[in-house]
């Protein structure tokens, strides 16, 4: 039996799995800028979790979720998007009760089950971050901003921010009687997953892909213009905070995310693709119900989550090109047993000086190595042979320039070392 990879999923190979650790090293050292520390949370959590916190009238709760019944009898869930696993780890560990406010962030796999296409995996990576315990409107500029330094340092051109407000719980009812009356009219054609949902959460069917539903919708109520003065106010702040900072953004009403936890302030990062169609690469939004709902004190949160293989996509459609280095810093060739024997213990040595080294384990004649060393872009070639054994001396080869020297061996492992940092 031959097996094959599960539909959905990708190996991530040597040479591609590289461009994977550049972008997470990235979002790290960003992240350590901007006073993030690390969560890490299962891959599975209660079903319920994502019932209750990401919305039971969500794509993701209806259709998407990869759910299973566990040996116990408990209905356990291949977490589906980030936040709520990091807002149940808040609340279970009492961290409410701690000085706020708590800035995290996550870098992991998600799983959900829909059709896969280019940057669309049924699993897939996410970075993001969440911020607990501040209502400041500020902090969703920065957070904002956040997103944006991260897709520019990794060269990424063309990325926009686009910008809404989805209300709280006291503006909302208004809205939603303002758009009830305006679809229901329009209730037949609509498809029937909108159909569903204008009695039980119709501001999703803002959200809807379906072309036909977009068009029905077109002029429907923004809740831009039923805010009640709490959240106009921040919303107003949000945007002078990205003037502020120098964050372009255009304003989009439609806007209201997949997810029901949201509240006030709702993003997306999009950036032009090949088809000349704004891809959303991240979003994220305000969530000042959601750690209460799960279980904890009434907290206010913010976060964002931002796709890594939707960001690798748009590096290659932009060709961009990421600055690693592949190569081995030293390939050592030896001649004969005693040379052989001896080039163990200059591996040890290069490696515990912080250099990446290799050597030949096939028995290859010189020509063979040195066709290796190249495979494997080494910087330096290093030969040892029955000579320089004698004379206790190696010669050094830097491939790219050709040029090469004797070196002493007790100098070896420092000339390497210098030499790669340069």
């Amino acid at each position: 039996m031959a097996f094959r990879i599960p539909r959905g999923t990708v190996d991530l190979m040597p040479g591609e799995v590289e461009k994977w650790q550049y972008v997470e090293s990235k979002a790290r050292e960003l992240c350590r800028r901007y006073h993030f520390s690390e969560i890490r949370t299962p891959i599975f959590e209660h079903t319920e979790l994502f019932q209750r916190g990401v919305g039971e009238t969500t794509d993701i709760v209806e259709k998407e979720m990869y759910t299973f019944t566990d040996r116990g009898d408990r209905s356990l869930t291949l977490r589906p998007e980030g936040t709520a696993g990091v807002v149940r780890s808040f609340v279970e560990k009492k961290v409410f009760g701690q000085p706020q406010p708590t800035k995290w962030y996550y870098i992991g796999p998600m799983f959900r089950y829909e059709r896969p296409q280019a940057g669309r995996q049924r699993q897939f990576h996410q970075f993001g971050v969440e911020v607990f315990g501040t209502e400041e409107p500020a902090m969703d500029a920065e957070i904002i901003d956040l997103g944006v330094q991260f897709y520019q340092s990794l060269g990424l051109t063309g990325v926009k921010v686009e910008l809404n407000s989805v209300g709280c719980p006291q503006c909302r009812p208004v809205h939603r009687e303002q758009l009830v009356k305006f679809l229901t009219p329009r209730k037949d054609e609509l498809c029937k997953d909108c159909q569903s949902r204008l009695d039980r959460n119709p501001m999703r069917i803002l959200d809807c892909k379906n072309e036909r539903c977009k068009e029905l919708t077109q002029d429907a109520p923004k809740m831009v213009d039923c805010l009640c003065d709490e959240c106009r106010t921040h919303f107003d702040a949000v945007k002078e905070y990205l003037d502020v900072l120098g964050v372009d953004y255009v304003l989009n009403p439609r806007l209201v995310r997949g997810l029901d936890y949201y509240t006030r302030t709702a993003f997306e990062f999009t950036v032009e693709s090949k088809g000349s169609q704004a891809g959303t690469v991240g979003g994220g939004g305000r969530y000042n119900g959601l750690v209460k709902e799960i279980g904890g004190d009434d907290v206010p949160g913010i976060g964002f989550g931002i796709g890594i293989e939707r960001t690798l996509l748009a590096l290659e459609e932009q060709e961009v090109t990421l600055p690693i280095d592949y190569g081995v810093d030293c390939y050592l060739v030896t001649l004969g047993e005693e040379a052989k024997r001896q080039s163990v213990t200059l591996l040890k040595a290069l490696r515990q000086a912080g250099c990446s080294a290799e050597r030949d384990y096939l028995d290859r004649k010189m020509k063979g190595q040195m066709k290796a060393a190249d495979r494997a872009q080494a910087r330096y070639v290093a030969i040892l042979g029955e000579n320089e054994l004698k004379a206790n001396s190696i010669v050094v080869k830097e491939l790219a320039t050709g040029e090469q020297e004797t070196i002493a061996l007790d100098q070896f492992v420092d000339y390497v070392r210098e030499g790669s940092r340069k």
